[in-house]
């Protein structure tokens, strides 16, 4: 005849819960773990992705402190053209008042231009890297879950 089986042993099933009990906090571990530094990884981007703003934002100061300054030597320019074109002076010092605005106006401009790039690579500072590691995160523990 064939007798029963056993019931488990006691000893047995206290080192089963013991080892889901261990592998549960090592998965409880590891997942705390990779959420600081998929924090870390998006304050890194952030930050990165800010300081590109803010040297996009100095340069963009720059281009109006040109602009302005060649607005100062434009108007000085026009003052000068107004004295040569009053009688009793024969000189043309304006042109040199000229020259320089034209000068600042091509520096503004550029500067203008490198503002407006470095802006449009930082804005707006979203941590891709860190969005896209945990998108594949969520995929893997998804894949890994289905039956």
């Amino acid at each position: 005849m064939s007798t029963p089986p056993e019931p488990p042993r006691a000893p047995e099933q206290a080192q089963s819960s013991q080892n889901i009990a261990a592998a549960l906090a090592e998965v409880s571990e590891r997942a705390s773990v990779l959420v600081r530094e998929e924090i870390e990884l998006a304050k890194a981007e952030v930050s990165e992705k800010a300081s590109k703003l803010m040297r996009g934002a100095a340069a963009g100061v720059f281009a109006g402190v040109f602009v302005l300054s060649a607005l100062v030597f434009a108007l000085v320019g026009c003052a000068w053209l107004l004295y040569f074109y009053l009688p009793g002076n024969t000189f043309a010092y304006f042109w040199g008042f000229f020259a320089m605005a034209v000068i600042l106006l091509v520096l503004g401009a550029l500067a203008g231009l490198v503002a407006a790039r470095a802006v449009k690579k930082g804005s707006p500072p979203v941590p891709n890297m860190a969005i896209e590691e945990a998108r594949k995160i969520r995929d893997t523990v998804s894949a890994g879950s289905e039956p």
